[in-house]
């Protein structure tokens, strides 16, 4: 009997932080390793190929923690109509006590909109369809339990029509990218907002469950405190300090989060932390997280980067559930290319490629 009470007191206290954040997305620490997830336009917004992958493990102190997978890939070619980029994004979570999973894959693409040679712009859409899983046969009732044996009787519940439903989801976004002059200042700021059309994602005919939009503003800023401006990978131990100052916000069923912070990068060793908030209730939770990395060039255009975060819950009613850990890894080839650009052939390109496509300073990798 222990052990179902504290089943029971478990599902209570999940189902009292549910009803809190009914219709809430994944919140990810490393906002900046998974762009995508919150602003398609994102897609292709530096030349060349990147693949992400992120693991979420959330609250792993309670027996029953939150889990959640992040893949995604876009490709920024410059020869490709619109100039923008076209990606893949793939995420799976399971809220509810691990009752319910969540899967989304959806398609990406952006357009790119050139103001000036330091200031562009690029809008993005995301279309894909979102699942949702239930498993009935993990569910337990009252009228199922004895005092003595437990779990001993057989249910008499009838589940719903389905154990899954489909739904198609679309998002919209837009960015705006800004380098200075000497290219030692770089940054963009943007908006978008998520499950457009409020997918049904109810198990039941005659109901309706939507997933409410989600409003997201981000904007960051990149600071080379020396000589070398923000462009390029290297292994050098002369490049610059780069500082990356960021902010995100984001809005979804009246509620609100915001997570700002800053990372630092030298000899390609990344170090950061981050102050997130809900910015809701008369309590709200808050945690701070740190942040440490390493990017690996193995080629002059190619490298690896692994990231690690853990977020410290610091106030509000989630203290003691073991914060989070976060994980990812992104692969990058800044000068991989599908199409031609008058006869050149397709795949690698050379050191210059950018002076293809463009002049620009914004030419340059991420951070």
């Amino acid at each position: 009997m222990r052990t179902i009470s504290i089943n029971c007191f478990l599902f209570l206290f999940i189902s009292l932080l549910a009803e809190k954040s009914f219709g809430q997305d994944m919140n990810y620490t490393q906002y900046f390793a998974t762009p995508i997830y919150y602003n398609p336009a994102f897609t292709g917004l530096t030349p060349g190929f990147r693949a992400r992958f992120l693991y979420r493990d959330q609250w792993p102190q309670l027996p029953i923690d939150f889990k959640s997978y992040y893949f995604s890939a876009d490709l920024g070619d410059r020869n490709l109509p619109g100039a923008g980029g076209i990606g893949l994004l793939v995420t799976n979570d399971n809220p509810g006590i691990g009752l319910i999973n969540n899967l989304t894959v959806g398609l990406t693409i952006s357009v790119r909109i050139p103001i000036t040679s330091f200031l562009t712009s690029q809008l993005g859409i995301k279309a894909g369809i979102l699942q949702r899983r239930i498993n009935w046969d993990d569910l337990v009732f009252t009228g199922q339990l004895d005092e003595k044996y437990g779990v001993y009787y057989p249910s008499s519940f009838t589940s719903p029509d389905a154990n899954k439903k489909t739904a198609p989801d679309f998002a919209v976004g837009g960015i705006l990218q800004y380098s200075n002059p000497d290219q030692n200042v770089t940054g963009n700021a943007g908006v978008s907002v998520d499950h457009l059309f409020k997918p049904d994602v109810s198990f039941f005919v005659n109901q309706e469950s939507h997933i409410p939009s989600k409003l997201v503003i981000h904007g960051d800023v990149i600071i080379a405190t020396g000589a070398g401006g923000s462009s390029g990978t290297s292994n050098r131990f002369n490049d610059p300090l780069k500082v990356n100052v960021g902010a995100i916000y984001q809005n979804q069923n009246n509620l609100n989060a915001l997570q700002i912070g800053l990372n630092l990068v030298k000899f390609n060793l990344y170090f950061g932390t981050w102050y997130k908030n809900t910015l809701t209730g008369s309590a709200p939770n808050s945690a701070l997280a740190v942040v440490a990395g390493y990017r690996y060039a193995f080629a002059e255009n190619m490298s690896i980067k692994f990231m690690y975060s853990y977020d410290i819950q610091i106030s509000g009613a989630l203290q003691g559930t073991g914060g989070a850990h976060e994980i990812s890894l992104i692969l990058d080839f800044e000068n991989f290319s599908l199409f031609r650009n008058s006869g050149g052939r397709s795949g690698y390109m050379s050191p210059n490629y950018r002076s293809h496509g463009s002049s620009s300073p914004l030419e340059c990798s991420d951070f």
